[in-house]
This record gives C-alpha cells, structure tokens and sequence, in this order.
C-alpha cells in the first residue's frame, strides 16, 4: 500500500511539477496519508537532477504546508470541542486530550507549533486542536511557516545528497516514527498520571 501510495506521489510531481508539489505538502499537513518523508526526499533528487530549483522547492513546498495546517487549524476552530469528541478516536485524540492540549498551548503555545513540525506523526493533526484551542493564528502561521519550511529543506537536502537512492530515507524515517510515537505514548501516559495526582491532591 505505501508502495503505491510513493508510486502516485511521483507521478503527481513529476506531472505537476512544483503544484503537485505544494499539494502533497498541503495534504501532508493535514489528517491525509502522505509522509513528507516520501514527497520531500523525492523533490530534493529531481533537484540534483536538475529538474527542480531549490527556492522553488522550499517555497511552494512550504506553501502547501501552511495551507494545509490553516485548513486543519480553522476547522478546529470552527468545530472545536464536538468534533474532537465525536471523531477524536479515529485520530487518537479524545476529550481529556483536547483539554492537555489546551492547557499545553496556553503556557507553551509557540514553541508547541514550531516544534511540532520536527515529529513524526504529530506534524499531521497538531493544528487541529491549535484552532480548537483557539491559538493566535498569527503566531500559528509564523512558527508552522517557520518549521516547515525547515523541515521541507531538511528532507530535500537529504534527498539531495542521497539522489536516486532517495528511498532510503523512508526506512530510517518508519523507525523514527516508532520511537516517537513510544516517547509520545510516554509523555501523555506521565501527563496523565500527573493530572490525576494533582486532582487527588485537591
């Protein structure tokens, strides 16, 4: 299924150029299944080919990305609370975690964001409890502008350096997803644990 899932990001860029681009990275910032692990490396070896330019990559590749996290966050906004009740679950969000994630945003809201964009996983549906917890959606758009086109670059370089064995990148990137989603399996069981010891407490 990845496999064919790479095979259509290809031909969409390679038909597309720089707008298929921009759209994979709009879908990637939003709850789709499309890893910038699997487009960016991609768009870094048709640099080196000498198919692709690197402003160019960086900056359509960025725009798709805040487009994509502007959509999520204002959908968020507009639905907020019910729709991470109703439908959290498909997402592994439910009500308690909207409510961390609130009270997260609150003390460490910009560094949420900007950091976000480095985590595997996370990156896909962050900025739908950012909208839900109303987050200043100018400080929103700086930090995800900020850390994607970081990112983006990042991962072009790496396909870059790597050119026709771009794939190789997808390997490593599984087992990092493994290791994130653990650490992240730990942090919301601690914050959990800690909420609980504090309403004993009280």
């Amino acid at each position: 299924m990845f496999a064919f899932l790479v095979e259509t990001f290809i031909n969409l860029i390679s038909s597309a150029s720089y707008a298929g681009l921009a759209f994979l990275m709009m879908l990637e910032s939003m709850i789709a299944p499309v890893p910038s692990e699997a487009v960016m490396p991609f768009a870094g070896f048709l640099i080196e080919d000498g198919r692709m330019a690197w402003g160019a990559v960086i900056f359509f590749s960025t725009l798709g990305s805040i487009a994509g996290s502007l959509l999520s966050y204002h959908i968020g906004k507009r639905f907020g609370r019910p729709l991470i009740v109703r439908y959290g679950r498909y997402l592994l969000l439910n009500e308690r975690h909207l409510e961390l994630t609130e009270k997260f945003f609150r003390r460490y809201g910009d560094k949420t964001i900007f950091i976000s964009r480095f985590v595997p996983v996370v990156r896909h549906f962050i900025s739908l409890p950012a909208g839900a917890a109303r987050m200043n959606v100018a400080v929103f758009s700086a930090y995800t502008i900020l850390g994607a086109a970081m990112w983006n670059a990042f991962l072009a370089y790496l396909g870059f350096r790597l050119g026709s064995n771009w794939e190789l990148i997808r390997g490593y990137s599984e087992k990092l997803d493994i290791l994130v989603g653990a650490l992240l399996l730990i942090g919301i069981g601690y914050l959990i644990r800690k909420k609980k010891g504090n309403d004993k407490a009280a």
